[in-house]
């Protein structure tokens, strides 16, 4: 890592490392954000300044991916916090007035499958899109969820338990 490279407040990062990650952060952002682009924009652009700021401060404590990922998680879930309540407020004025909510909408290769992965309890959806769809190990994935190791593992295996389950359901439902 060259001197030049390195972030001022965060000596243990280098910009061509965050950029090396960027289309993963930005990935998990979006999913985060519930795929809204300009949301995840401005997650990903947040947690660069606190990075870049030293608010965040990586230790080496754990890969800089997975410390990314974990920062992204939690300016995710303050914003997320906040905003909660106006949403409720939104949307029960939405339904007041007769409107019908917008339908989330995502590209997904096997859509079975990823309505299986929503129909998941919150933690079991995250460790399944982190170790699947983000390519982290099960016990990088814990980490950016705040949870140890061995509880992962267990929403881990119960997801997969799950999904199994489901979509052999699924099939066995469509070949009748």
């Amino acid at each position: 890592m060259r001197d030049s490279d390195v972030l001022d407040k965060n000596p243990h990062i280098s910009r061509s490392a965050l950029e090396a990650i960027h289309d993963q952060v930005f990935g998990w952002a979006l999913s985060r954000c519930n795929y809204d682009r300009a949301a995840a924009e401005d997650l990903v652009q947040q947690s660069y300044v606190e990075l870049l700021a030293g608010k965040a401060k990586f230790e080496e404590r754990s890969t800089l991916k997975t410390f990314v990922f974990a920062v992204i998680q939690n300016l995710a879930k303050s914003r997320y916090r906040r905003m909660a309540s106006r949403m409720r407020l939104v949307t029960a004025m939405a339904q007041d007035a007769g409107d019908e909510p917008a339908a989330e909408t995502t590209a997904v290769e096997n859509p079975a499958v990823w309505q299986a992965v929503q129909r998941l309890p919150q933690r079991q959806r995250d460790i399944i899109e982190l170790v699947f769809c983000r390519d982290m190990t099960v016990e990088d994935a814990s980490r950016v969820m705040g949870v140890t190791t061995g509880t992962g593992r267990v929403h881990y295996d119960r997801a997969k338990k799950t999904l199994r389950a489901r979509l052999e359901d699924g099939r066995e439902s469509n070949d009748e």
